[in-house]
């Protein structure tokens, strides 16, 4: 459906319909994308975290892992406290400086990581646009940040 006829909106032209139409299917995504990691008692931000660790291949300070968090959180130290207690990921002192705080994966969180990697299918979520069309996407998406 256009998104004119989904949200019943009028728009002052077609800047702003672009807008909302970036924020509402934002949040389509993220409904789906929570919708799948609900089985795994996980969420976004969470499910996030746990793959930048992975792809990491090594403890990473908490100022790093929220660097390259998608989505930007004040509650990153609790989204980690969280983890830690579902045994995914584990906290260590930094040996050099012991102010600094690392992050690491464990093997549960691989694993459970490794599951969701099974059935988490973000390619469906594209799959009515050409490989031209997602491309495109992609740049027209950079080129709105100014990239």
């Amino acid at each position: 459906m256009k998104i004119e006829e989904v949200i019943k909106a009028k728009f002052k032209g077609e800047h702003h319909k672009a807008v909302v139409n970036i924020r509402y299917t934002s949040n389509w995504i993220g409904a789906y994308h929570n919708k799948q990691l609900a089985e795994f008692d996980l969420s976004l931000p969470q499910f996030n975290i746990l793959r930048i660790l992975r792809g990491a291949n090594e403890p990473l300070s908490i100022k790093i892992v929220k660097q390259r968090m998608l989505e930007k959180s004040p509650n990153t130290t609790r989204l980690i406290d969280k983890l830690i207690s579902k045994e995914m990921v584990k906290r260590s002192r930094c040996d050099d400086d012991r102010r600094v705080v690392h992050i690491e994966i464990t093997k549960k969180g691989l694993s459970i990581l490794s599951e969701i990697d099974e059935v988490f299918d973000d390619m469906s979520l594209a799959e009515n646009l050409t490989n031209d069309e997602a491309s495109l996407l992609n740049v027209l998406l950079n080129k709105l940040r100014g990239k």
